[in-house]
């Protein structure tokens, strides 16, 4: 036997009572979630039936309404098995109150028969040697009204019988049923299910237990370790004690209650819910008065059905306590939504086309400010280089124009979802992962739209924010057009807020500053003084002209400096406005993209963490605490 083995029967016991002593001030639950408590919360008056009722009602209410909520995500034998904890509960709760249902259990032997016999005064059951004995459930019903009980029971009336002195019988156990079951242990099949099914719609349960079988294997781990939750509704008779000598009883006694902490049933003593453990001989009558009296406080408290299902519902939530609490703190953190917007900016080449944007905007500035001769001459080389027109060197792919990737975007949503998953129960987690696959499927494609807006030529505008006519779009604006639905129109939507804010379009002319007019017509003034000063010149060559060849020559020579001067300087002050004009634009395609990426993958993700924190909170009803909301 291992140390725990050793140690006194009560040290489970009273730890247990420690430790709800120490949580009594806290919320329901006891535990660190609050799941643990249930209906079994120390210091709570076994007579407190109004409480118990309404609190039992409200947990019946949030298990409806948990498994209403998450129906479609869990499994189908988790929610068939919650789902007939609620049918048994409506059942039951639509029968007689008055009536409490006993079940008395045992292995082959025990003496159930011998003990309801003796309880009710006449031969309620058959005893004897030939085993099984007891081949269906017979019950002994101690006032009227108590036939739809026994119907949901499946025992027939003829198979009721009535105690001793008819009527009524006793008073002190009026409204008892007591059901006396086949063995437990049976050879035969049939009767081991008809214990099942019993125990399972009865509302309090007796185990018939005998010095030479108590310890029995069978017995704890297939039903007392199972139903540990249902202590409190539960009595652990010790019978044929007739047949033991001397203090053997004691020591059996103290040896079964051990076993059943070790089990985890809450043993009823020291004023603490749980088990009641007796120790009679049904034989002789010995001890039988105390199991009358504990049947008869518990027949009269009413409650007895109210703390099954209690019990029931405690244990459904135990059941699906893997399905609706994760471990760590589940949900989607702003560094992981900024992460997400980052690859996706990748993705769609925002910080290419910025580039791309401010080597346009200088390249137009020289065009506009620079030399006649000189874009005479850049004109020559585009019409002799095939495919330069747009002014970048022949044979040069830039990364801008690349289309999307689609393996980052399927990479960037993948970790978003497994990020937004992490933390997440089974279910919930596979249900967040979905709902970011189906939002990806058009993904790649809006995104590679947006990037083929941004570099597709368009007239330019001016600096109003409006391009090719329309105000501040930008392709983010067209993918609601797509077919896809509102996933895609609420991406467009956001590109277009986007583009909208910012101004201008990333593919077409950039807009003109106030000093570009000045500085195209300090240029043509330039060109306009090398053209008088070469006519003056060539008056003077032939002789139309007095021959002065100094000031002809000083105005061509103002002309032929001033004009790269002007040049120059245009490009030098055009370099903060370039690299400004493309920051703008890489600000405004990652607007866009994150306005994609928000609406067809960021928004469906948080609708699926919002239902779980509800069915959450819905599950923390159920399991009698109050779960943090993350």
């Amino acid at each position: 036997m291992n140390a725990v083995g050793q140690r006194k029967w009560d040290d489970g016991l009273i730890a247990r009572r420690a430790a709800a002593e120490g949580g009594a001030g806290g919320e329901p639950g006891g535990g660190e979630d609050g799941s643990g408590g249930g209906s079994k919360g120390p210091g709570r008056d076994p007579r407190d039936g109004g409480g118990e009722g309404a609190a039992l009602k409200v947990r019946l209410d949030a298990l409806r309404d948990l498994l209403g909520l998450s129906a479609t995500r869990l499994d189908p034998p988790v929610v068939a098995e919650a789902g007939r904890v609620l049918a048994e509960a409506a059942a039951r709760q639509r029968l007689s109150s008055r009536h409490t249902v006993i079940a008395i259990a045992g292995a082959t032997g025990s003496g159930k028969s011998t003990l309801i016999n003796a309880l009710a005064g006449v031969p309620v059951s058959e005893t004897g040697l030939r085993r099984p004995t007891t081949a269906a459930p017979i019950a002994c019903a101690w006032s009227e009204g108590a036939a739809g009980l026994l119907d949901r029971l499946g025992i027939p009336g003829r198979l009721c019988r009535r105690p001793l002195a008819g009527g009524d019988g006793d008073e002190a156990l009026r409204g008892l049923v007591l059901v006396d079951l086949p063995d437990h242990d049976s050879a035969l099949t049939a009767h081991r299910d008809q214990v099942d099914r019993v125990l399972g719609l009865v509302d309090g349960v007796i185990w018939v237990v005998d010095p030479e079988k108590y310890a029995d294997a069978a017995l704890h781990e297939r039903y007392l370790r199972p139903l540990a939750g249902h202590a409190e509704v539960t009595f652990v008779v010790l019978n044929q004690i007739d047949r033991l000598l001397g203090d053997t009883t004691d020591q059996v006694l103290d040896d079964l209650r051990r076993l059943l902490d070790e089990d985890g049933v809450a043993l009823g003593e020291h004023g603490e819910p749980g088990a009641t453990v007796l120790a009679l001989s049904a034989l002789t009558g010995e001890g039988l008065p105390e199991l009358r009296e504990a049947l008869g406080t518990f027949v009269r408290g009413h409650q007895a059905a109210t703390r099954r299902l209690s019990a029931d519902v405690d244990a459904a939530a135990t059941r699906l306590r893997p399905v609706y609490v994760g471990e760590g703190r589940p949900g989607l953190g702003e560094r992981s939504r900024e992460d997400f917007t980052a690859r996706l900016a990748v993705a769609v080449g925002a910080a290419a086309a910025g580039e791309a944007a401010e080597r346009a905007w200088r390249r137009n500035a020289g065009r506009a400010c620079g030399t006649p001769w000189l874009r005479l001459w850049r004109w020559y080389e585009r019409l002799r280089t095939p495919g330069a027109g747009g002014g970048e060197p022949a044979g040069s792919a830039p990364l801008e124009e690349e289309p999307t990737a689609r393996q980052r975007v399927e990479h960037a949503v993948r970790v978003v979802a497994e990020e937004a998953a992490h933390g997440l129960p089974a279910p919930w987690a596979q249900a967040v992962r979905e709902a970011a696959a189906r939002g990806a499927r058009g993904l790649p494609e809006a995104l590679d739209e947006l990037a083929a807006d941004a570099r597709a030529p368009r007239p330019g505008g001016k600096g109003d924010g409006t391009a090719g006519g329309k105000p501040g779009g930008t392709a983010g604006g067209t993918v609601g057009g797509k077919p896809g639905g509102g996933a895609a129109g609420a991406a467009g939507a956001a590109g277009k807020r986007a583009g909208g804010k910012a101004g201008g379009r990333p593919g077409g002319l950039p807009p003109r500053p106030a000093w570009w007019p000045v500085a195209v017509l300090s240029q043509a003034s330039m060109t306009l003084l090398q053209v008088f000063g070469a006519l003056w010149l060539a008056g003077q060559i032939a002789g139309v002209l007095e021959p002065r060849l100094l000031p002809p020559v000083l105005v061509m020579l103002a002309g032929i400096v001033g004009g790269p001067l002007v040049e120059w300087a245009c490009v030098a002050a055009a370099r903060g406005p370039a690299r400004r004009y493309g920051q703008e634009t890489e600000r405004r395609l990652r607007e866009a993209a994150a306005g994609c990426g928000r609406a067809m993958v960021l928004d469906p993700i948080a609708t699926e963490l919002m239902r779980y924190r509800e069915v959450r909170e819905q599950y923390a009803t159920v399991s009698g605490g109050r779960l943090t909301t993350r």
